[in-house]
């Protein structure tokens, strides 16, 4: 019983939104009115400022590496470990707290992999600064780091339920990004560093 409360609780770690608490904090704003009106971390670098947006990504970070962190420990099994990691992303992108609307999962996913597939997730971490970089484009670095996970996931384990967990990480990514696939398409995307107040 005790290792299922970790899911729920994972839900609701998930489930606190960062992003808007620190720019009403910071900047005095409420971030889903402005930019892309989403509540992660490139919408709030834009909207309010780096501290800010350095901020949330720690806190969004850390609310999907802790509750692994925690299923862990408690050695819940590798069935409930993903169910836990896919708790806390499910409660970033469809919040409690704010009538299940959310982000975009990206920090929060990257947190739950750091858990479970620690080098996986820093070697797609490096992917993503670098397109990011090369591109400033916050979204494709998004989809290109998870695809790299993804690939290396399935290099290591083969398509195991490892896989299968990655694989279902990385269609949360994909349709929560849905919108930034057609305007990166459409040559609208907004790059990092545009400002929308």
């Amino acid at each position: 019983m005790v290792k299922w409360l970790v899911v729920g609780a994972a839900y609701l770690s998930g489930s606190i939104p960062f992003g808007l608490i620190i720019s009403k904090v910071l900047g005095g704003v409420d971030v889903r009115k402005y930019g892309s009106r989403n509540i992660g971390t490139a919408n709030v670098l834009r909207t309010v400022g780096k501290t800010a947006a350095a901020l949330t990504l720690v806190g969004d970070t850390l609310k999907g590496f802790l509750p692994v962190l925690a299923a862990t420990s408690l050695s819940v099994g590798e069935p409930l470990l993903f169910l836990t990691g896919l708790a806390a992303i499910a409660g970033h992108n469809w919040s409690l707290f704010l009538r299940f609307s959310g982000g975009k999962g990206v920090a929060t996913s990257f947190g739950v992999l750091l858990g479970i597939f620690p080098v996986e997730a820093l070697i797609g971490a490096s992917v993503w600064l670098l397109v990011v970089l090369l591109s400033r484009y916050t979204s494709l670095g998004a989809l290109v780091s998870t695809a790299v996970i993804l690939l290396l996931v399935l290099f290591r384990d083969g398509p195991s339920p490892r896989f299968l967990f990655v694989s279902l990480v990385a269609l949360f990514i994909v349709f929560t990004h849905r919108e930034n696939i057609k305007r990166l398409l459409q040559g609208t995307e907004r790059k990092v560093g545009q400002r929308v107040r």
